[in-house]
């Protein structure tokens, strides 16, 4: 019997004059553990030109972990923080009850060719920290644990797993887990994994249960502690995912919440403009009617 309950294809998704590849939420799939939203952005080669600009807008319920593997984005929060996301590093900020951020490409960069690849991924909150104190946190790509193990290369981006534990600061137990590979490696690690577990191979392919899973795509376990599999040469995967929670979480735009009238009263704030306002940026995405992620 397979271990594996659903497979993710990469959907295209228009994030304003970007497009990326949506994997989380699925129709059939609105979480995993407590990710409930992931986007593969790029590789893209934008122009002299051509730049990625998200004006500012909203979020509520959920922590926002921004992590590149080339180019370069300018982070700007109603909390006052403004800094260069380079690839490597965690950008991990906490919405609670409301913050406002825009993701912009650096001044540095904005009249020269340059490209843009990475994972932008949203961990909904437990539920008594919705309504909690936003908060930002920023991680040196040093900082980041990272160790070799029968040939392969392991980062652990965020959360705790292999005895070892991320400084990000998350808010329940999870883990996301980069796992590169040289050569073709058998991968045996279900008994470092807990909770709902999901991999996405960003690069190369993986063999489970003879059968051969390409590159942009989501296979989310049964068990995770039956997480055994092959990875081919030169193949990079994120394993993520942790404990579920007990609550059914509801998505409107990029608003997560466990009650309907929290969306609705976040979707009346930000019409009549009554969230925090960024320092140094003029307009803002207005709220898009009929929209669910």
């Amino acid at each position: 019997m397979s271990n594996i309950n659903i497979i993710i294809e990469e959907r295209p998704a228009d994030i304003g004059n970007f497009l990326v590849g949506r994997l989380l939420p699925f129709r059939n799939k609105r979480m995993v553990g407590p990710f409930i939203f992931i986007d593969h952005m790029g590789p893209a080669e934008l122009k002299d030109y051509e730049n990625f600009d998200v004006g500012p807008h909203p979020h509520i319920g959920l922590s926002t972990l921004t992590y590149l593997f080339e180019g370069a984005i300018m982070h700007r929060d109603s909390l006052g923080n403004s800094l260069e996301i380079l690839p490597g590093q965690v950008n991990w900020m906490t919405a609670g009850k409301g913050i406002v951020h825009s993701e912009r490409t650096p001044e540095r960069l904005r009249e020269t060719d340059k490209r843009l690849h990475g994972l932008q991924i949203w961990v909904a909150l437990p539920q008594e920290l919705e309504q909690s104190e936003p908060s930002f946190f920023h991680v040196e790509a040093q900082d980041i644990p990272e160790w070799e193990d029968n040939g392969l290369a392991y980062k652990l981006i965020a959360g705790e797993a292999f005895g070892r534990k991320s400084p990000v600061p998350v808010h329940s137990p999870l883990y996301l887990i980069e796992i590169k590979s040289k050569k073709r490696t058998s991968v045996r690690i279900g008994q470092y994994l807990f909770g709902e577990s999901g991999m996405y191979i960003l690069e190369g392919s993986v063999e489970t249960e003879g059968n051969v899973h390409e590159e942009k795509r989501i296979l989310v376990a049964k068990n995770s502690q039956l997480c055994e599999f092959v990875m081919e040469e030169n193949t990079t995967i994120y394993l993520f995912g942790g404990e579920t929670f007990p609550e059914e979480r509801l998505i409107y735009w990029n608003f997560v919440a466990t009650k309907p009238e929290m969306l609705e009263k976040a979707k009346q704030d930000w019409q009549n403009q009554k969230f925090p306002k960024i320092d140094g940026e003029s307009g803002y995405i207005p709220l898009p009617e009929n929209r669910k992620a």
